[in-house]
């Protein structure tokens, strides 16, 4: 017969199955509620009092246009000296995301009117933002491009992600009911809309193209990803729709804002897409550097030039690069997905290479000498300390023969005090100097430790007892027992 391995289903197996299944549910609810209870910003977004504070943010004119100038000389100082300080205190100024915001909320909410403030009023502080620090520029005597300077004539994929979640962040924090001036002033220092356009007035102060356009390639990036979030959030908030009396004007509106969204959209987009690639192909030109030139001990890179327009790499080495070499080059070049198609160009310079030698041959030899003149002067030290140790060991010497001869028997007297005394736990022994301040004099000295306390009159007869004891047996004048 087989066995039936099948369990029969009973009313209480059907009972846990459902109550496993209930409290599953239940968890995932509770973890459903919390989750949205955390996240959600619906119910503490106050949209009206949003809409009025973005509105009020927009005007520039009299406090605000004054305001705007301070904080460009302020962040062109920081750029000139190359101060992070400076630069930040001038962020945490300045005026300029109020039109930017007023944008990207207009576009969301079918407002032409504060679109049309919101742009006008933009350009005004771009225009007055970059000609302060042109003039500022143009009037300083420190002319040296800074490491703060240069950090802003070239955008990164990090500052369109930098843009996307301070527009993000800041538009969450004005929504909220309340005020958030440590969000918004976090926005103000991450997203640096005021140091690229103080970078372009110092490119056109310098008459240098390059700088002028990069910076303010990198005031567009931000300003259109912060516009663009603001969009975003407002659409996912709900915000309300600005009603038109009038139909048909409401739905060309309508339509308008449409537009200007996918019009702002497009161009980020684009731009987000350009800047990822050539961060990938700065990556890739890094890495193939990095992992087939520099570790490679047999080339001497001298220059090189990566041109991403171009799309060719140039590099100059010292010394002269056999065929194999160079075509081992390009074929690792291909190895980089994102710069694969670059025109590789390899140039070696054999008399360089000799004369790079010839340098290396020099140092060596200056390097040899120096050692040899320390090695000399290693081998004085060890002669100097082999005569000291010689010295030294003289003296020992005739020390251990002086110590002979007055030598005291220690060990033979510290046997039989301990069968004299049976009590005693320990016996010391040791020469004290001693001075009345006139002469000084070498005392023999007893310290003895007994097993058992008593008396201070038996102790003192014991310890009279053992010092006449040692004093005959140590033949001294003088014994000091302590």
């Amino acid at each position: 017969m087989s066995e039936n391995t099948n369990q029969p289903v009973t009313p209480e197996n059907e009972e846990i199955k459902e109550t496993v299944k209930r409290d599953a549910k239940g968890l995932f609810e509770s973890i459903k509620i919390f989750l949205t209870g955390l996240l959600d910003i619906r119910s503490d977004t106050d949209k009206d009092q949003t809409i009025e504070d973005v509105k009020n943010d927009i005007p520039f004119k009299g406090h605000t246009a004054w305001i705007l100038i301070f904080s460009v000389f302020v962040a062109s100082i920081g750029l000139n000296v190359s101060s992070t300080a400076v630069v930040i205190g001038a962020m945490l100024i300045s005026p300029l995301m109020g039109p930017i915001v007023g944008v990207g909320l207009s576009i969301a909410i079918n407002d032409i009117d504060t679109l049309r403030r919101s742009l006008v009023n933009l350009g005004v502080m771009v225009g007055l933002s970059v000609l302060t620090a042109t003039i500022y520029f143009a009037i300083s005597p420190l002319t040296e491009l800074t490491p703060e300077l240069q950090s802003r004539t070239a955008p990164t994929i990090l500052d369109v992600f930098v843009a996307i979640s301070g527009g993000l962040a800041l538009i969450v924090a004005k929504s909220k009911k309340g005020t958030v001036p440590n969000a918004i002033a976090g926005v103000a220092i991450a997203t640096a809309l005021m140091p690229p356009l103080c970078t372009v007035g110092y490119g056109i102060a310098e008459l240098n193209p390059d700088y002028a356009f990069g910076a303010l390639y990198l005031f567009c990036i931000n300003a259109i990803f912060i516009a663009l979030s603001t969009f975003i959030v407002a659409k996912l908030l709900r915000f309300p729709m600005l009603r038109y009396a009038n139909s048909a004007k409401r739905k060309r509106i309508a339509r308008l804002a449409s537009a200007l969204a996918i019009v702002a959209v497009i161009p980020a987009a684009y731009t987000f897409y350009v800047t990822l690639k050539e961060s990938n192909c700065q990556r890739d030109y890094k890495s193939f550097i990095a992992n087939e030139i520099e570790a490679n001990p047999n080339l001497y890179l001298r220059k090189q030039f990566y041109e991403y327009e171009d799309k060719s790499i140039k590099l100059y080495f010292d010394g002269e690069l056999t065929e194999a070499t160079i075509s081992d080059l390009q074929n690792e070049l291909k190895k980089y997905e994102n710069i694969n198609d670059f025109a590789l160009k390899i140039s070696g310079n054999k008399s360089r290479g000799i004369e790079q030698i010839s340098k290396a041959n020099d140092r060596y030899i200056v390097e040899l000498n120096r050692l040899e003149t320390e090695n000399e002067a290693l081998l004085d030290k060890v002669e100097d300390l082999k005569i000291r140790l010689a010295l030294l060991e003289t003296q020992l010497s005739e020390a251990k023969k002086e110590i002979s001869s007055d030598a005291v028997p220690y060990s033979t007297i510290a046997k039989d005090a301990k069968i004299r005394f049976p009590d005693l736990a320990e016996l010391g022994y040791g020469e004290i100097l001693h001075s009345n301040f006139m002469k000084v004099d070498t005392i023999k000295t007893i310290f003895p430790t007994w097993k058992f306390q008593v008396s201070d009159s038996l102790d003192q007869v014991r310890k009279n007892k053992l010092r006449v004891w040692i004093t005959k047996e140590l033949k001294a004048d003088t014994l000091l027992l302590k």
